[in-house]
């Protein structure tokens, strides 16, 4: 439906029926509680608490969500009604959506070897609010949350279906100038030329990027450069969504992108649909101008 999001009693009534029913039902952990997943939580969460480690080892509780989360999947045990719910908000204007909190309750510890279960009911939709973003509806599901068939916690969570406030037009942004500085002038003033030039240690011949003041191999200060073939491949990448960002039109692809000569830059990928990136995407160097004085280099997508 285009215009305005429908807002009358008759639409919010409806969305409140939904209130109770179930939002994923039997559901089951893709795995047990694991030491490699709480080790890897912990590193990237900084949590060095005794507790989390050794042969009495607890999970840390906040990782309650991460034993039912579905991965890159589309969740078995979503049901049908919470896809009507999502669906009937899409369709009366409001299909942008953004998580906004969660709140957890912890009955037990969780240990390596626990087996996970939950069910998830959608517990609330709030009446229609008026945000920044834009005006939409609350909706939050509790999950409740089993180990070996007993409760373990509750998780509460929260996501705002809007429909994105109109903002009045501005004229085009700037896009942020790169940082330059003694260490990286020579990098910039390649890219000015048109040349992405690699660093590379006079002394045992390894690559670097990006420019730094010594070796991180050998320890030597002195270096010259080597310039860039311009081939490589799409190692790893994002897709930006939001938050928007002014002098950017998401989506947008950003990629890390590993040269034929070894080294990894981070720029963007260009000329293909942003939802066609791939890891191991060929890419082509480019340089692109974006106003009188910046021009950056970023990655053309080859597709066969």
């Amino acid at each position: 439906m285009s215009g305005e999001p429908e807002v009358h009693e008759e639409f919010e009534a409806r969305l409140k029926a939904y209130e109770g029913r179930p939002a994923a039902a039997t559901g089951v952990g893709r795995d047990p509680v694991n030491e490699p997943m709480i080790r890897h939580w912990c590193e990237a969460m900084g949590d060095t608490g005794p507790a989390y480690r050794g042969p009495d080892a607890i999970a840390p509780p906040t990782m309650l969500q991460a034993w039912t989360m579905a991965g890159l999947t589309r969740r078995p045990e979503r049901t049908a009604a919470y896809d009507e719910l999502l669906a009937l908000l899409d369709e009366s204007g409001h299909h942008a959506v953004v998580a906004t909190d969660c709140e957890q309750e912890y009955l037990r510890p969780l240990r390596p070897g626990d087996e996970i279960t939950f069910d998830s009911v959608i517990e609330s939709v709030s009446g229609r609010k008026n945000t920044k973003l834009g005006a939409g509806y609350f909706v939050t599901t509790r999950t409740d949350v089993r180990a070996n068939g007993e409760p373990a916690g509750t998780h509460r969570f929260r996501i705002l279906k809007y429909a994105p406030a109109h903002r009045p037009s501005q004229p085009p942004e700037r896009r942020p100038r790169p940082v330059v500085n003694r260490d990286n002038a020579g990098f910039w003033e390649g890219v000015a030329r048109h040349e992405l030039l690699i660093q590379r240690c006079t002394a045992c011949a390894t690559l670097r990027f990006p420019w730094l003041p010594g070796c991180a191999t050998c320890g030597s200060p002195d270096w010259d450069t080597v310039g860039a073939s311009g081939e490589g491949t799409v190692h790893s990448y994002v897709v930006m969504h939001h938050p928007p960002f002014p002098a950017f039109e998401p989506p947008y692809a950003v990629g890390l992108i590993e040269l034929a000569e070894g080294v990894r830059i981070v720029s963007n990928v260009v000329g293909v649909p942003y939802d066609k990136v791939r890891i191991g995407m060929p890419v082509r160097l480019e340089f692109r101008r974006y106003d009188d004085e910046l021009v950056l280099p970023v990655f053309q997508g080859v597709t066969p």
